[in-house]
């Protein structure tokens, strides 16, 4: 269970905060006390992370309801927040915007470049809207927080050391190893400093059905430093730095290591490809200036961002012994973030701007039967010596006219320009150069959130939000799904969205409870559409209008001092209209890799003295048949007929073996069921011992 209001469980998230109410700060950009914040929430915490033996941040949400994790490969997982993913769902580092402009439609690998072992604490708003934070926060909002020393909570003045080294093992995964190490040390009330260094080998996979998963497998290295400084009594000063390099990722499915797979009377296409392989690089550098005043004051909290990340793509695709395919992507983004807090009649005024600029380099090169190897510009990927410039303007302000109401409106006005430079027009058939576009709009957010008593509340409310264009939807030119060729069009239009939600939430010292049903209307959603009829080939085109609703429920009892029973089950349906092909009939049709029916229990008991924990859980999906003809088409990664049902078990326990050791162990699906997570390209792992060890000082 991956968020509730009871102590066995808790995630402990931030410093000097009511332990069983936490502060959110994602939802509103300001400290708000869970149960008041008119949004689902999904809260983790390492702990939760180290515990449950997820081994990235995408599975770190494997036990979210609402929430699908597609995993393309084994390094590229990418949730399915609300029915969105890539570019219409949100992730952003200590409040700093990770999207970038080259982002594409379904799928993407970035999330995957979050090292876990480095999270503090995750913050999950689901149907946001674009008010807070701008373009794509359509399914959710994700907000990660890294490590800190806390030095304003060490003794004043005095000096300070802590540290911890991290080992776990992986049986399956060809003995897969994750190392970590990381210290932190400071004088407290005046600064402090943390550095982590993490390294992964992870090994090939194993189902039971298709064996060993080839390739699967890849290497992680990641860095993370922060510096906190106290500037004074109220303000702080925050450098961080984080970069992350990913190597030889294989898109499994795509590549003759794929045998195909046979379950149940589903086929899933064997792959083709001798090789599909990614290289991933990203890093962060940011500075901040925070101040947090008394209520009273005209502004009672502020704080100041400039970011700086790189972001570069490598892909090498094998497709035959005479043709050999490589794109270069390279992304540098400067940003700037300025939010205010400031006391206005019964409530709070949030207001501020924000700006980020991405600038690209992009390159393709091809070797058809013999070196050399040739720059080939209709295998770039993304315009090259393009600008993407984004900037926004909010207003939120939260009215409280009695304790037990809470109103919270709010405003964004965007600005998004690109400009390209060279890129590769596949209709014509040549390079074009010097496209030129830009849009603005504003959207409002209205929610609210009512106190029944000390135990209930309902909440609920619409939210708007927009996505402009980015440059992969004007320009790019790559393969996505199956081998489709996916091709941008500089013609193409902003999608426009809003959510309705309604949900209560309970809670009391034993028991949690959160209900929420959702509905979000979709216009000029861009998809890929087929030039043709039968093509292989697709253009972006503002070709698909629809829906998604969906219902979530999750919950926790701790009916013994020692025993907690908790678990959640969530449902989503959804419809869109779209072309057929470029010209063609509009086709009515389920959307694209729609979550089935899913649900977890987990049974957990902890010593008295808390020294011995051990949780049992229960996993399961129904058949995922519900296909658009674009998912029918990705028939390497969907079998025929749909995604089939499973259930799955898993144990995990752990010791504290002494004051400065903690030893994990897991068992993962216990019976080796021969699963898939739905749209993915590959199966999960058979039968999966994992041990742990973490030493701290």
């Amino acid at each position: 269970m991956n968020k509730i209001l009871l102590l066995p469980l808790l995630p402990l998230v931030a410093q000097a905060q009511d332990a069983l109410n936490p502060i959110i700060v994602t939802a509103g950009r300001s400290e708000t006390a869970e149960k008041d914040v008119p949004y689902t929430i999904a809260e983790l915490d390492s702990k939760y992370i180290e515990e449950n033996k997820r081994r990235t941040l995408p599975e770190a949400l494997q036990f979210t309801p609402g929430v699908l994790v597609q995993k393309t490969a084994n390094g590229h997982g990418s949730p399915y927040v609300r029915g969105f993913t890539g570019r219409q769902k949100l992730l952003m580092v200590d409040g700093v915007r990770i999207n970038n402009s080259a982002w594409r439609s379904g799928p993407v690998q970035y999330w995957n470049t979050i090292d876990p072992y480095s999270i503090d604490h995750i913050e999950l708003v689901k149907s946001q809207g674009s008010v807070p934070y701008g373009s794509d926060a359509i399914g959710g909002t994700m907000n990660v927080f890294t490590k800190s020393s806390n030095f304003r909570n060490e003794t004043e003045g005095e000096f300070f050391t802590h540290g911890a080294a991290y080992y776990e093992y992986r049986s399956n995964g060809d003995d897969s190893h994750i190392g970590r190490i990381e210290s932190s040390f400071g004088i407290g009330g005046q600064y402090g400093v943390m550095f982590g260094v993490t390294a992964k080998d992870y090994g090939d996979i194993r189902d039971s059905a298709v064996g060993l998963m080839r390739n699967t497998g890849y290497p992680e290295q990641d860095l993370d430093f922060r510096f906190d400084m106290a500037l004074n009594a109220q303000t702080t000063l925050t450098l961080v730095h984080q970069q992350v390099n990913q190597d030889a990722i294989s898109r499994w499915h795509s590549t003759v290591f794929n045998p195909g797979w046979q379950h149940g009377g589903h086929v899933a296409q064997p792959g083709t490809w001798l090789a599909r392989t990614y290289d991933q690089e990203r890093s962060l550098t940011y500075i901040r200036v925070e101040q947090e005043n008394e209520d009273s004051a005209f502004i009672k909290r502020w704080n100041a961002t400039v970011s700086y990340q790189t972001t570069r793509d490598s892909e090498a695709q094998y497709r035959t012994p005479t043709d050999r395919r490589y794109q270069i992507a390279e992304i540098d983004t400067v940003g700037f973030d300025l939010t205010l807090e400031s006391p206005l009649g019964p409530g709070d005024l949030v207001y501020g701007v924000d700006y980020y600029r991405d600038t690209t380099e992009s390159e393709g090169y091809r070797r058809r039967a013999a070196p050399p190897l040739a720059y080939d510009r209709a295998t770039r990927p993304i315009a090259d010596d393009s600008t993407y410039e984004l900037f926004g303007a909010f207003t939120q302000y939260v009215f409280k006219p009695v304790d037990q109401f809470e109103l919270t409106a709010g405003a964004r006005y965007t600005y998004a320009n690109a400009e390209l430079g060279r890129y590769w027009d596949a209709a014509a058939g040549t390079d074009q150069y010097g496209a030129d576009r830009d849009w603005d709009h504003v959207v409002g957010s209205l929610r609210g959130i009512y106190h029944l008593n000390d135990c209930w509340s309902i909440y609920g409310g619409a939210s708007q939000a927009f996505r402009a264009p980015n440059l992969d939807d004007l320009s790019g030119n790559l393969t996505a799904r199956s081998g489709v060729a996916a091709t941008g069009s500089v013609d193409v239009e902003p999608e426009e969205y809003i959510t309705y939600e309604l949900g209560t939430r309970h809670a009391t010292e034993n028991t949690s409870l959160n209900f929420a049903a959702f509905y979000t209307d979709v216009d000029d959603l861009i998809v890929g559409v087929p030039v043709s009829s039968g093509s292989a080939t697709t253009v972006a085109t503002n070709g698909r209008d629809g829906y998604v609703y969906g219902v979530e429920l999750e919950g926790a009892w701790r009916f013994h001092p020692q025993w907690t029973l908790s678990g959640f089950g969530a449902w989503q349906d959804g419809r869109t209209e779209t072309s057929a092909f470029v010209g063609g009939p509009l086709v009515d049709e389920p959307g694209s890799r729609l979550l089935p029916l899913t649900g977890s229990v987990a049974l957990r008991w902890t010593s008295p003295a808390e020294v011995f924990w051990i949780e049992g859980r229960v996993l399961a999906a129904a058949e995922e048949n519900r296909l658009s003809a674009s998912d029918r088409a990705d028939n390497q990664r969907i079998p025929s007929g749909g995604t089939p049902n499973y259930i799955t078990y898993m144990l995990h326990g752990g010791w504290k073996a002494t004051d400065h050791l903690d030893l994990t162990a897991g068992v993962e699906n216990i019976t080796n069921e021969d699963y898939r997570n739905h749209g993915s390209g590959q199966n999960e792992p058979g039968f999966n011992a994992i041990v742990g060890a973490k030493l701290h000082w």
